[in-house]
């Protein structure tokens, strides 16, 4: 671990887009806050799908050039703080998701962002289960909260409800009184029952799109031929929120003619909505699932697992 006083420290990063095998560790330059900033030093790193896009292709870190360092979720300790940061003291644990899209460099042992893309971490949760939260969780409930604007009595359908979104997904909506359904492979169901879901569909075996009926919200992380499929669930006047960027073959003129709200959302730092995610936390409404930790090191097996999109929960990286 390096002390304080180090001008250098260890981080990920690719000199070109391609597969998990162009991510290695390197030694840099450690940032400093710049004004309304604060320097955490990094304790672990959530891994999301937006970090293997990126690293893939590109894909989300607005203004990328390589060099670069994915990751964006990070769970840590404020070490310094900038000009004019009031809200937040060095010493303080904090939790966020800085700066998405653009590049926030968090698989490293220290990063800079503004001081309110941070909020205290969950009182009594350990870094590792806080790095998995904020970028899905921020997802979730943006999508839930903000953009459906789900409230008891609603019928939430979730897809992929087991994996990173979906499990905190399901969870936030059962918090706002909602009668939640889920799409997961049958071996998920005991724990999505666990977490609260009322009703279940094994996609393997089940078209959803046949059963589900009357819903007034779907939370597609999936797109594709999902999109089509879910407005058929959908009660006129219903929202279906994709988590996917839309491409041509999204169905906005059926969705029109079936008076549905249809569209992309993407996540953004949310001061507000990471502390009402810590208090559903505190509150025992909330539980993040990790599926598995990695040491820092090891980024491309945390990459080469989380793209096979078949994990429970989250993936997270040590530092």
């Amino acid at each position: 671990m390096h002390q304080n006083s180090s001008p250098t420290m260890r981080m990920i990063s690719q000199d070109t887009a391609g597969g998990p095998e162009v991510l290695r560790l390197v030694e840099a330059a450690r940032p400093e806050p710049g004004r309304g900033e604060v320097l955490v030093r990094v304790h672990a790193a959530g891994a999301n799908p937006a970090d293997w896009k990126t690293r893939a292709r590109g894909a989300f870190a607005t203004g990328a050039t390589p060099p670069f360092t994915v990751g964006w979720d990070v769970s840590g300790v404020v070490e310094a703080v900038g000009y004019g940061v009031t809200v937040l003291r060095p010493g303080d644990a904090v939790y966020g998701m800085p700066r998405f899209p653009h590049p926030a460099n968090a698989y490293a042992e220290y990063v800079t962002a503004p001081a309110r893309h941070f909020a205290p971490r969950p009182a009594g949760l350990g870094h590792v289960e806080a790095a998995a939260l904020p970028l899905a969780a921020l997802t979730a409930w943006q999508a839930l909260v903000d953009t459906a604007g789900v409230r008891p009595g609603h019928r939430v359908l979730v897809h992929a409800a087991a994996g990173g979104v979906g499990h905190l997904a399901v969870q936030i909506a059962k918090a706002r009184g909602a009668h939640v359904i889920g799409t997961a492979s049958a071996a998920k169901h005991d724990l999505l029952r666990s977490l609260g879901a009322d009703e279940l569909v094994d996609y393997r075996t089940t078209d959803f799109a046949e059963t589900v009926r009357d819903v007034d919200v779907v939370l597609d992380p999936i797109g594709g031929p999902t999109w089509a499929r879910s407005l058929r669930t959908l009660r006129a006047g219903g929202t279906l929120v994709s988590i996917e960027p839309l491409t041509d073959d999204f169905p906005a003129a059926e969705a029109a003619a079936a008076g549905v709200r249809a569209g992309f959302m993407l996540v953004e730092p949310d001061h507000q909505g990471l502390r009402e995610i810590a208090r559903l936390v505190e509150d025992g409404r909330l539980r993040v699932i990790v599926d598995h930790v990695f040491p820092l090191a090891e980024a491309a097996q945390a990459h080469r697992l989380g793209e096979r999109g078949r994990t429970t929960g989250k993936i997270v990286l040590t530092v």
